[in-house]
């Protein structure tokens, strides 16, 4: 059956029509909501680095907090009690999409979802730790970036040997709890012999744990350190570094921070650059994709920072060559 308009019925709908596309592009933009859980204080400086460069790259793709996204942010500060409270309170805001800074932090958002999309940065062995099947497929609702390769820990002992050439045995700290300390213990191993080096374990769970063994360990000569990444290694790092000064013993650090704290050198991989290309995932999420399809990656940029008033604390006379390939000198 044929429908037929009279002039005005039509000027009407012809005048409704014209306005369709001012009315569908006045409508407002669909605000998602991100979580971020980061696993140090609010008040870290290079806590608050990261999360500036990831609110950077996110509105440089796009999202703006005053107009398409909302970001809730909590602090865990290295306590697993505080991470899982935490957890729970971001879940309940429904996000769309989570970031979680270290392995704390995503044990507890895995704590309580299997669903809710989890990209990470800093994380030392994900499939280690069971949050992804595979790095090339991580198979469930968890990607993103781990802190470094295996083959990483044994440079830290060659950068410890070429700072004190005279360096025979070394300190190992790591967590013993947790799989990558293991990893990153026997990565040392590996090339210690080569190096003519003795190695001793030190576990950092407990911090009367730590100094004792530290002191026991100072007590012959031509020692060093090496302080690997963890959770429990950030709660303790000024202790470290304190004892790491009082008995006189050249250490190499993992992260920037220890070494703006008076540690002597780190090399480590570029957190706040992970946290730029943890704010691509989090887009491709938000346009649809699945943690599940996006593989894991190792960082591909690294940083070498030295701390040249604790070099001459501890007798050092660094090489004109390293210091030149140092990314930062702190004078």
């Amino acid at each position: 059956m044929a429908i037929h308009f009279g002039r005005r019925e039509f000027a009407t709908l012809l005048g409704a029509a014209a306005t369709w596309p001012l009315v569908a592009h006045a409508q407002p933009e669909r605000v998602r909501r991100i979580g971020v859980l980061m696993n140090v204080a609010a008040a870290d400086p290079e806590g608050q680095a990261q999360v500036a460069a990831f609110l950077q790259a996110l509105q440089q793709l796009g999202w703006s907090e005053d107009r398409n996204v909302r970001i809730d942010i909590r602090w865990g500060e290295n306590d697993v009690e505080r991470d899982r409270k935490y957890a729970t309170e971001l879940l309940a805001l429904a996000p769309d999409v989570i970031l979680a800074s270290g392995t704390l932090s995503v044990a507890a958002l895995r704590r309580v979802t299997r669903t809710s999309p989890i990209v990470f940065a800093g994380v030392s062995d994900p499939v280690g730790a069971g949050f992804v099947d595979t790095l090339a497929r991580p198979g469930g609702n968890v990607t993103g970036f781990m802190i470094f390769e295996y083959s990483l820990s044994g440079k830290w002992l060659e950068l410890l040997k070429e700072i004190a050439p005279r360096l025979m045995r070394a300190a190992v700290l790591r967590d013993s709890a947790n799989p990558a300390g293991i990893a990153q213990f026997g990565a040392v191993q590996a090339v210690a012999q080569s190096l003519g080096v003795e190695l001793r374990p030190v576990d950092t769970s407990v911090a009367g744990e730590i100094e004792r063994a530290i002191a026991s360990f100072a007590r012959a000569a031509n020692g060093g350190m090496i302080v690997t990444p963890s959770a429990s290694v950030s709660a303790h790092h000024d202790l470290i570094v304190m004892l790491a000064a009082r008995y006189n013993l050249p250490a190499v650090y993992s992260s920037r921070p220890m070494v703006i704290g008076g540690g002597l050198i780190c090399y480590g991989p570029d957190i706040a650059d992970q946290f730029r290309q943890a704010a691509g995932y989090v887009d491709r999420i938000l346009k649809g994709e699945k943690p599940a399809d996006l593989p894991v990656q190792a960082p591909n940029k690294y940083e070498l920072v030295i701390n040249m008033k604790t070099a001459r604390a501890l007798g050092l006379d660094l090489s004109a060559q390293l210091l030149a390939r140092a990314n930062e000198v702190i004078e």
